[in-house]
């Protein structure tokens, strides 16, 4: 799958909510620079930033109204704090997470990644590096889905099969039949009723399960 062009990504940025800090405050003075160049590079990318919004327990809500493509983390030097927020509220519908931090302690980088986080970028990135780095988050994050998709349908598939063959195995023995009738049998069951084998497997297994 093709990364989704730069003009029709919607992005929502999760930040610090001010770019004007104490200026007697050199940290947050750097914070502060690294966003407003973080902001920059996103505009001369083309990206449509549709949201600015702080890390806070109400951020699943305003996600979930939004529907962003991808979310930015421009996190404050307590990167995991914020993180542990953003992947709260992207558990049930996942994005694309990029990090961009000023927090040099990448002990927790690993977790990161596990949790979610589709890149992880420490300071120095300048504006103009920053699409190249999304365009790679986004086609990673595609790949990652569509291998979790084919691995859950592997499961399904294969939970699909134990249950025929153990619905197979109740009728071998209830009717004294061979595995291919037994099969028959189901599948004229699942025609007849207009469902799919699956599901005819289950309910026969649920009612042998009932009866003993």
């Amino acid at each position: 799958m093709a990364p989704t062009p730069a003009s029709s990504l919607r992005i929502v940025i999760v930040a610090p909510e001010t770019l004007n800090p104490d200026p007697s405050d050199v940290e947050a003075g750097w914070e502060a620079e690294r966003s407003r160049s973080l902001r920059i590079g996103l505009l001369q990318g083309g990206y449509d930033v549709v949201a600015v919004l702080p890390a806070d327990v109400f951020l699943p809500d305003r996600l979930a109204q939004i529907q962003p493509d991808m979310i930015i983390v421009d996190a404050e030097s307590q990167a995991r704090d914020t993180l542990e927020h953003v992947v709260v509220a992207t558990r049930d519908a996942r994005r694309p997470i990029v990090l961009f931090t000023d927090d040099d302690d990448t002990s927790h980088v690993k977790d990161a990644i596990a949790a979610g986080v589709t890149a992880y970028v420490v300071a120095g990135l300048a504006p103009e590096r920053i699409k190249p780095v999304l365009d790679v988050a986004l086609a990673r994050f595609q790949h990652e889905e569509a291998l979790r998709r084919e691995l859950a349908k592997t499961r399904t598939q294969l939970q699909d099969r134990k249950l025929v063959e153990r619905a197979k195995g109740i009728l071998m023995k209830r009717y004294g039949c061979d595995e291919q009738q037994a099969y028959e049998r189901l599948r004229k069951a699942a025609m007849d009723k207009g469902l799919r084998i699956t599901e005819v497997a289950q309910r026969l297994i649920d009612v042998a399960d009932v009866i003993g």
